[in-house]
């Protein structure tokens, strides 16, 4: 029978996991992480946020590795600098468009890079909202470089996530990767082809030596999904996307009550050989 080892790297997304609905990030997690990374353990924050959106998460924790972009980039989050990115390229992003376009008529879109977000007037922004206040008629107009994300969303809702999912998979399968992080909303994240968050994890792992088996993820909803499938142990969050126990090998508590505060603890109780 073989003994459960302490993980050597621990992954996990940021909000609806560590990160509660208002935005806070609890003691207890903080304290658990740091624990964590004290004793050797590399941390990864692994989200689909852009790099802009991350000071709040390091000046939390004032540590850890970041993968931002559902996978699309490795960025350091202590010195706000992108170190390589895995972007969509300009026919890529025409060809997702026109397909979507076709499968879902009332789709709008919004496409973003480190240092840009482009919506078109009927995509109505939730988080980003100031920062392009104009808006394009058409995103075409402004598909000039390489993008790390295309957004299409239904802004009426008259579909949900995981309705788009189902009909976006389809038509654009081989071409892009499609994933949603908000089952209440009516909201797509594509990236590159093959670009996810388990992809980029485990590039990061290998270039530390790490294996699969030694590695512990957190996440609650399909754009965690790859990275808890590819990891030895993982957690799907209770309080999240329902299809998360077909992926994780392990469930947590509720995100609000430090569920994964909780896990990590009892990891770090575990022997390191």
């Amino acid at each position: 029978m073989t003994t459960e080892i302490r993980p050597k790297l621990i992954a996990s997304d940021l909000d609806g996991t560590i990160v509660n609905h208002d935005g806070r990030i609890s003691d207890r997690t903080i304290k658990a992480f740091t624990k964590a990374r004290d004793l050797g353990v590399e941390i990864f924050f692994v989200t689909g946020r852009p790099p802009r959106w991350m000071p709040e998460i390091k000046e939390a924790f004032g540590f850890g590795n970041a993968i931002c972009g559902n996978g699309a980039m490795l960025y350091d989050l202590m010195n706000d600098v992108v170190l390589e990115q895995w972007l969509i390229e300009v026919p890529d992003q025409l060809e997702t468009i026109k397909r979507l376009r076709e499968s879902i008529p009332e789709v709008s879109f919004a496409v973003e890079s480190h240092s840009y977000f482009h919506r078109e007037k009927a995509y109505i922004p939730r988080w980003d909202v100031g920062l392009d206040n104009i808006g394009v008629h058409s995103i075409e107009e402004v598909l000039k470089s390489p993008a790390l994300k295309i957004l299409a969303r239904c802004s009426q809702q008259n579909l949900s996530s995981d309705e788009m999912l189902k009909i976006a998979q389809k038509a654009l399968d081989g071409l892009v990767t499609v994933t949603h992080s908000n089952p209440h909303d009516s909201l797509l994240e594509i990236s590159a082809l093959n670009v996810s968050k388990g992809a980029t994890l485990a590039r990061m792992a290998d270039r530390f030596g790490i294996e699969a088996k030694d590695c512990v993820s957190f996440g609650d909803n399909p754009n965690d999904f790859s990275m808890l499938s590819w990891c030895g142990r993982s957690y799907a969050m209770s309080s999240g996307h329902p299809d998360g126990a077909k992926y994780a090998k392990s469930i947590a508590g509720a995100c609000e009550e430090d569920g994964v505060a909780i896990a990590i603890e009892a990891l770090l109780e575990l022997p390191s050989l």
